[in-house]
């Protein structure tokens, strides 16, 4: 049996490959969908806070890169100095995108109970909790 740490490197670039080929045709990656999500959740979204939030899904400079990828494609825009907030379009995009991320999630989970799935994520926040408490 494989150790966890090589299932968790397959299972996050499974993730990222499947999820970057569902939103292409939208102008989308999985990155920039977090962010837009990221600032559809807070309405005082700042790039920091939106770095800090997804800080466990890339690092500082492919969140840069995917909130200034958001607002130059004009899904986001600067209300003001640092901060963000969803154009129209970028709302429109999110919920053009809804049916997809369904599909893709349906897909990833297929054959797992909702109970298996618990167990999967819990253990996984045990794991790390462990590895990041001094």
């Amino acid at each position: 049996m494989k150790p966890i740490g090589y299932w968790l490197n397959r299972t996050d670039k499974a993730l990222t490959g499947r999820m970057n080929a569902a939103l292409a045709g939208f102008g989308l990656t999985r990155l920039a969908w977090q962010v837009l999500n990221a600032v559809a959740d807070d309405p005082e979204a700042t790039d920091a806070s939106v770095r800090d939030h997804l800080a466990a899904n890339a690092t500082a400079d492919a969140l840069t890169g995917a909130v200034g990828t958001v607002v130059r494609d004009g899904w986001a825009l600067r209300p003001g100095p640092g901060r963000l907030a969803l154009t129209e379009a970028g709302r429109t995009r999110l919920a053009e995108v809804s049916e997809r991320v369904d599909a893709f999630r349906a897909l990833s989970t297929h054959g797992i109970s909702d109970e298996e799935y618990r167990t999967a994520v819990s253990v996984l926040e045990r794991m790390t909790h462990n590895l990041e408490t001094p």
